[in-house]
């Protein structure tokens, strides 16, 4: 047997990243983008927009809790590329992460496609839209309100994001007052459903690329056609740079008013004061 070259170890490492990422990520979008379907095409009578919430909470936690040991548990692109701007994963990384996770969210609506198709075809009588009585695109993508502007939803989007990760460096962060390992899935999990009960109005909450770009493909080649680009004064864009934006700029409030507060030498300050304080007592 020929031993593995330096080149070969890695390249092993990225394929199974890959991997992994596109099934678990398939695996949480199914959860997601499947409760939607059942809200629409059972015409509120299969769930509420509660169960649509606590659908993508459970799939985060049990995605997380799948793929956090192989790769961390990136399942979100905007996330991926704060890690690679800051450093935290090189560039080759980003990229399999990054491919990882869109080809599991495609896949994820291509499976809830295939589920849902005779309800789809008795919905809107073979005719998929994406606006009108019958819209059903969605199910898969996040569409803004009709009465959001293109700015308020870049907002929201952004806004959301900014708490999304305000949340999981909260819960990850062992200096401050970090959540034990076992227990950080479900609290991203309640995070997300979080998020989405108290900022889903606008915009449907994306929070990510990879959860809604993938499946917008997918809708325009399955039959929604070019519409699901440019419904809504082309608002495709935006779930993709809000939530990258909004991801850094959390990153950086989260360093300016937590994580530099938090350094060994400011910890010894609070002991100082106590300690000053006992004296004098």
């Amino acid at each position: 047997f020929c031993r593995k070259t330096s080149k070969d170890a890695q390249s092993t490492t990225a394929t199974r990243i890959l991997l992994t990422l596109l099934s678990l990520f398939l695996f949480t979008q199914v959860f997601g983008l499947s409760s939607v379907a059942q809200v629409v095409l059972g015409k509120g009578n299969t769930g509420q927009y509660l169960s649509i919430n606590i659908a993508f909470g459970i799939g985060v936690t049990l995605g997380i809790y799948a793929a956090g040991k192989i790769s961390g548990a990136h399942l979100n692109a905007a996330i991926t590329v704060t890690q690679c701007v800051l450093g935290n994963i090189s560039s080759k990384t980003l990229v399999a992460y990054v491919i990882g996770q869109f080809l599991g969210s495609f896949l994820a609506a291509a499976t809830v496609f295939a589920l849902y198709y005779d309800a789809l075809y008795d919905y809107t009588n073979g005719n998929f839209t994406v606006t009108g009585p019958t819209a059903t695109a969605m199910i898969f993508s996040t569409y803004p309100a009709s009465n959001v502007s293109l700015q308020g939803a870049f907002f929201t989007e952004f806004t959301a994001t900014v708490m999304l990760i305000l949340g999981i460096l909260v819960i990850h962060d062992e200096k401050n007052n970090g959540a034990v390992k076992s227990a950080q899935p479900m609290l991203t999990g309640i995070l997300v459903l979080g998020i989405g009960l108290g900022m889903g109005l606008n915009t449907g909450y994306a929070i990510n690329p990879s959860r809604d770009l993938p499946p917008r493909i997918f809708t325009a080649i399955a039959g929604w056609g070019m519409d699901v680009f440019s419904a809504d004064h082309s608002w495709w864009w935006i779930p993709v740079t809000a939530p990258v934006l909004g991801s850094l700029f959390g990153v950086l409030l989260y360093k300016l008013c937590i994580e530099f507060h938090n350094q060994p030498g400011h910890e010894a300050e609070p002991e100082k004061e106590q300690a000053a304080g006992t004296e004098t007592s």
